[in-house]
């Protein structure tokens, strides 16, 4: 009896100790700083710090009002098991008019996303300034329908339906629709600069 106890909790403690890791992961996702995350749940800033961290252990209080800021289920928030339903429920995330649809269901390592971003009809001539902004981690990327218009540090282009491009996105980065018509795109992200490992490739032909 007693080494079930110590099991169940070794795994208690494993579950918390995933919490930080996977709060990053949501905030960081989404290009959040912890002081905007502060704002919206009422949560200090060094307590989010230290959540993140694993300084501080999360509880009940703390979770709730953050699986509402990040639109997630409190047991995605806390990595509960699956009940056996292999689908990935996807929850839409809209956020500054662009809508994030999550294609996987875990939050560690690589995580894959659709992204969609409206366009514009009052975008001045020339396209404006795109908004950049920088975080740790890795990014490849998909064009599926739409221009998409990319800024990455100094550099600008427009990618087509079917063009890729893969990016440190500790490198100043922001996308836009290119032109009036909405541009939907799919992300690969990986928090700790992993990155997509290509096995296999079309045979050449001819």
């Amino acid at each position: 009896m007693a080494n079930e106890t110590v099991s169940d909790d070794e795994e208690l403690s494993g579950v918390l100790d995933s919490v930080g890791p996977r709060l990053r992961t949501l905030r960081t996702g989404r290009g959040e700083t912890l002081a905007e995350l502060s704002r919206v749940t009422g949560i200090s800033v060094s307590t989010l710090s230290r959540l993140e961290s694993g300084q501080r252990k999360p509880t009940l209080e703390l979770l709730l009002p953050l699986a509402k800021a990040h639109r997630v289920p409190l047991d995605e928030l806390v990595g509960a098991p699956q009940t056996g339903d292999p689908r990935v429920h996807a929850r839409p995330l809209v956020r500054d008019g662009r809508t994030f649809i999550p294609l996987t269901r875990h939050m560690g390592g690589l995580h894959a996303y659709k992204q969609v971003v409206p366009g514009d009809t009052h975008r001045p001539p020339g396209g404006g300034e795109v908004e950049q902004r920088t975080h740790e981690g890795y990014e490849w990327l998909y064009v599926l329908s739409g221009r998409l218009r990319m800024k990455l540090g100094e550099h600008e282009l427009v990618l087509a339906p079917g063009e890729a491009a893969e990016f440190d996105t500790r490198v100043p980065h922001g996308f836009q629709s290119a032109d009036e018509h909405p541009v939907e795109f799919l992300v690969i992200f990986g928090k700790q600069g992993e990155r997509v490992h290509v096995r296999a490739r079309p045979a050449a032909s001819g």
